[in-house]
């Protein structure tokens, strides 16, 4: 099977061969774009690596490998057919799968903690979901290239993805309805045509201990049929009293490839997840030791469990024409309540306030799209193509109660244990359909010049029924552009210019908040060496926003009549520089501003700045093997600037850096024992704050014994 496959795809690139230059901007579009899963290790008569599909600007380039390199050439957009990430019109950052084993990134906070334009955690022990903002907004986030829509409250786990890729910058016309400040897309593991495997056992602090494993190989001798398995348990703590963080994910992976031109993919992965969300904060007079839990051991509870099933399926005509389908299907539960103390400036004696939170919800969601590429050239031109279609049903129910609860003693906390009654203030029932059709249009000039347009219209129908019963609804028809120009100076340097807009996802009786941006910038590959390095400046402005106005009587209402605009540079670095040394750094300003904005009480926000986007951060990560024995160092230094806690801009933080370490030593063969340390010197700083202190995560230290095959 594996000599036929070769056979058609050298036949394949000799027709392809004189396509050095095509378009990057069409595997952008929102579309996971799997392929053959052999295609990224085949090889011409020359031994050249090539991929099959016409659509990675260099036609010889290699695949990426993502457990064995740091430095991602291409993107995917959850997708197995890739485009170079050096041609790419926007933003990006990808993080593979190596540096994740590296630095032991344990959640999405901190897999992104050293991605530039990206501030995580900012609000420390509430660890109800995975926190991060993206050039000063909130980010969407996908799952091989499908929205996760009302799954986005899940902390995903990282364990189960290859690299997780993070697009800056509006753009709906990739994925439809999004957040003005990026995308993040985590890209699934799936099966190889070949053997492999990795399992190991971990231990760490707060009485972490952890079982993972991730193996497959092919099922039948024709090498049609691949499996892959992917399982993670963890019994832990945090590192606060009365706490847990117990998970258990399994994620298994059939593929199907009949032919060299047809693959099919399923994917079934189960998420459970028992945690504490919250320590119930600390008060404002003074810095508390983190251990400390002012909430309630038997209310503080959080429990998420989720199922979901994927289908991919591709087919090449072998005529410049590829088919491509995707279908999702998930299934949510999610509970959790807190209990958290409303402390004052001022506050007199130990004894402080509490209030309760809870809320219990369940999702459905069925998203699914079909796309069409054609890619052709004319003489000097090289054209691609892509239009497609998408569906999206989603449903959920929510309850919430909110109130007031027993105070507790800060010098001597008492439990008086779960709140007897609950006031519901709050239950909905909500469906969401959102209808898309996209095209893309790319077409490359002498190998030199990339145009790049596209164009995606959303008809989106939302209906709610209340804790009332009474039942709203409202629909929308959403068309957002984008268009890019770039430049290949030459094969190490390509310059571009893009313009793109985002359209938020709505709310009945609100008009969706829209979003425009343009940036300019470069990326330089240097020959001979595996680094990519990129700059990019940018002008990001969010209209439509829906703020308090106090009227002309006196009372207020909601307006859609708020903007803010944030501006800001992003530089990043990737590189190997030797088989020995891998380099990963970034630096980001922001400039954020409300152009026009009020509270809720009518209290005007013209000219503050964000919350939760300081103006300056920088990270950088190194990880050194040493050439005389088999062992590895790598260490981390992150800094975040200053940044306003609120909206009004009324407390702002200390800025601070945070040091990370690693170590890695190859005891026999296939068996490695590694230790990762965060925030190494265990400093300690005010993340958020409100009616109370939430503070950084503190020093954490994880040990490691893994054997691979």
């Amino acid at each position: 099977m594996t000599d036929s496959k070769t056979r058609v795809s050298a036949a394949w690139m000799q027709r392809q061969r004189t396509t050095t230059a095509l378009l990057c901007g069409t595997a952008l579009v929102a579309v996971p774009m799997i392929g053959n899963a052999q295609e990224a290790g085949e090889s011409n008569d020359n031994g050249e690596a090539y991929r099959l599909a016409p659509i990675i600007v260099n036609a010889t380039a290699a695949a990426d490998d993502n457990a064995n390199t740091t430095v991602a050439r291409e993107l995917w957009v959850g997708g197995k057919v890739a485009t170079s990430l050096q041609d790419t019109p926007a933003s990006v950052s990808v993080i593979t799968e190596k540096e994740i084993e590296q630095r032991d990134a344990n959640t999405t906070e901190e897999v992104l903690q050293y991605t530039p334009g990206v501030i995580t955690d900012y609000y420390g022990t509430d660890d109800r979901n995975d926190y991060f903002k993206i050039r000063g907004f909130q980010a969407t986030t996908y799952r091989d290239g499908m929205t996760l829509g009302s799954m986005r409250g899940v902390r995903e786990e990282p364990y189960a993805y290859e690299r997780v890729e993070v697009l800056r910058g509006a753009n709906s016309t990739l994925f439809g309805p999004a957040d003005p400040g990026g995308s993040v897309n985590f890209v699934s593991k799936r099966p190889r045509f070949e053997s492999f495997g990795e399992i190991y056992q971990a231990y760490g602090s707060f009485e972490r201990q952890e079982l993972g494993l991730d193996f497959g190989d092919t099922l039948n001798a024709s090498e049609t049929v691949a499996y892959r398995l992917t399982g993670k348990i963890t019994d832990s703590e945090r590192e606060y009293e009365h706490s847990e963080d117990d998970n258990e994910f399994v994620m298994g992976g059939l593929t199907w490839e009949p032919t060299a031109y047809t693959s099919a993919t399923l994917i079934l992965d189960y998420l459970n997840r028992e945690n504490t969300p919250n320590s119930g904060g600390y008060a404002l007079d003074k810095e508390y030791d983190r251990s400390k839990f002012f909430g309630e051991p038997d209310f503080n509870e959080h429990n998420v469990e989720r199922t979901s099933v994927t289908t991919k399926l591709t087919h090449d005509f072998d005529n410049g024409l590829i088919l491509r389908g995707n279908l999702r299907y998930s299934d949510l539960k999610d509970e959790f309540g807190y209990v958290y103390i409303t402390d004052f400036a001022g506050r007199e004696g130990t004894v402080v306030e509490r209030d309760y939170f809870g809320t219990d919800s369940e999702a459905q969601e069925l998203i699914g799209n079909a796309i069409l590429q054609y890619d052709i050239r004319f003489d000097r031109i090289d054209s691609s193509t892509l239009v497609g279609i998408e569906y999206r049903d989603a449903s959920s129910e929510d309850i919430s109660a909110y109130g007031d609860t027993t105070s507790i003693d800060l010098a001597n906390p008492q439990y008086s244990g779960a709140p007897t009654s609950l006031n519901v203030y709050s239950a909905n029932d909500q469906d969401y359909t959102t209808e898309s059709a996209f095209l893309t249009q790319n077409l490359s000039f002498d190998d030199r010049f990339i145009v790049t347009a596209g164009v995606r219209h959303d008809l989106l129908d939302l209906s709610s029924k209340d804790i009332s019963g009474v039942r709203s609804s409202d629909d929308f028809s959403e068309t957002s552009i984008r268009g890019a120009l770039t430049y290949r100076v030459n094969e190490e340097i390509s310059t571009y210019i893009s313009q793109v807009e985002s359209v938020a996802p709505p709310s009945i009786g609100v008009t969706p908040e829209r979003g425009e941006q343009y940036e300019i910038g470069v990326k330089y590959a240097p020959t001979g060496m595996n680094a990519l390095f990129s700059a990019a400046v940018y002008d990001l402005t969010k209209d439509d926003e829906t703020i308090a106005v106090v009227q002309d009587n006196g009372t207020i209402e909601r307006e859609t009549v708020g903007k803010s605009r944030v501006r800001g540079l992003d530089l990043e670095a990737r590189a190997e520089l030797s088989s020995n040394l891998s380099l990963s750094g970034g630096y980001s300003y922001m400039d954020s501003e409300v152009v026009r904005g009020a509270l809720r009480d009518g209290t005007s926000l013209e000219g503050n700045e964000f919350s939760a986007a300081p103006k300056h951060t920088a990270s950088l990560w190194s990880y050194y093997t040493l050439s005389s024995m088999p062992m590895s160092f790598g260490l981390g230094a992150r800094y975040i600037g200053s940044y306003y806690f609120d909206a009004s801009n009324t407390g702002k933080s200390d800025g601070t850096t945070l040091f990370d370490a690693a170590f890695s030593y190859e005891v026999v063969r296939n068996v490695n024992l590694t230790a990762n340390v965060s925030n190494l010197f265990d400093e300690q700083h005010v993340v958020g704050t409100g009616t109370a202190n939430y503070y950084n995560p503190g020093r954490e230290i994880v040990a490691k014994v893994s054997y691979s095959w």
